[in-house]
């Protein structure tokens, strides 16, 4: 999971399965909102529980963007279709 916060992060979208989707969406809300507290020890904890790259992203860049909203900050879409392997629902999610 830490590996898709950080693509979702970096990307602001990924194309994955819905599953997928759906697991990772309350880990990088509840980062999102530990980034927007702007102090210290959120940086910190971000940094121990994101890559540093992804961590800084979100604490200098996508928090101040997202400082008015309470919550929401993803949105999951279905996308018409399935994977040929194992036929798994595809869904995009992205940042509002």
């Amino acid at each position: 999971m830490k590996t898709l916060a950080h693509n979702l992060i970096m990307k602001g979208r990924i194309e994955t399965t819905e599953a997928k989707a759906k697991g990772i969406r309350p880990v990088v809300e509840k980062a999102m909102t530990l980034a927007k507290k702007n102090n210290l020890a959120s940086l910190r904890l971000l940094l121990s529980r994101l890559t540093k790259d992804s961590a800084n992203k979100l604490y200098y860049e996508l928090a101040p963007k997202y400082k008015g909203r309470t919550s929401g900050y993803l949105r999951i879409l279905k996308i018409g279709g399935q994977r040929k392997r194992d036929a798994a629902q595809k869904a995009l999610i992205e940042f509002v």
